[in-house]
């Protein structure tokens, strides 16, 4: 039984790949802030649960007590502004979550990390372009992505891989919240709104969770022992 561990495993992205992980017969361990939105997640299916903050150090480190086969840094967070009204504590805030505490997971993880371990990041099709009134999210985006490709080249030859995953927009809360956004900065209806946030997408919906964690059960899969250093992006055609 392999054990997985998820970040920013309360709710999203995050909750569809921890639950993804746990049916498929592993061991899963998800970390994140809000202890109650973790045992929903967990809902009785034998998840470790564990409180932390992947922007500090030492929190980051105690998960680490016992190795991990597959570590997927998840844990992120992002908001819609115009450039000229994003302070600073906002941007350091933006890249502490998304950029440093993927260094911080990925840093811990790979200490004892054993042949044939994987090492997957939830980055943005954001880590492979840019948009207006993103840009502190999507510049932490980009450092997750240069983050991973240069981890792949270091850990190939111990036969682990680090890739990213760069979806476009996913239902979950904050594909809601930057709905609202839209509502409020363009007068538009919620019909409206979300139409206009899934029109970059060919396909023209929303992506599920249940699609990112089908993508992060591949890349932590025997199959995808040579996909490394790759940014899988799932987007309808976006990108």
């Amino acid at each position: 039984m392999r054990r997985v561990l998820v970040t920013g495993g309360g709710s999203g992205i995050g909750r569809g790949i921890a639950r993804a992980f746990a049916e498929a017969g592993d061991h899963v361990t998800i970390a994140g802030r809000r202890a109650a939105a973790l045992r929903e997640t967990d809902d009785g299916r034998g998840m470790t649960c564990v409180t932390a903050d992947v922007t500090d150090e030492a929190a980051v480190d105690a998960l680490f007590a016992q190795p991990f086969d597959v570590v997927i840094a998840n844990a992120g967070t992002g908001r819609a502004a115009p450039l000229a009204e994003v302070s600073l504590e906002e941007w350091n805030a933006t890249l502490a979550i998304n950029l440093t505490g993927t260094f911080l997971t990925f840093r811990a993880a790979l200490r004892d990390m054993s042949d044939g371990g994987r090492l997957i990041a939830i980055a943005s099709t954001q880590a492979l372009t840019g948009g207006s009134r993103i840009a502190a999210y999507s510049a932490s985006k980009h450092g997750v992505l240069g983050l991973v490709r240069s981890v792949a080249h270091e850990v190939a030859r111990r036969g682990i891989t680090c890739n990213a995953i760069c979806p476009g927009f996913v239902d979950t809360p904050m594909a809601d919240a930057a709905v609202k956004g839209v509502m409020q900065s363009r007068g538009l209806d919620e019909d409206a709104a979300r139409k206009m946030v899934v029109s970059k997408n060919p396909i023209g919906r929303l992506i599920t969770t249940e699609e990112v964690a089908s993508a992060a059960l591949y890349l932590a899969s025997p199959g995808a022992a040579m996909v490394n250093g790759h940014a899988l992006s799932l987007s309808g055609g976006e990108i």
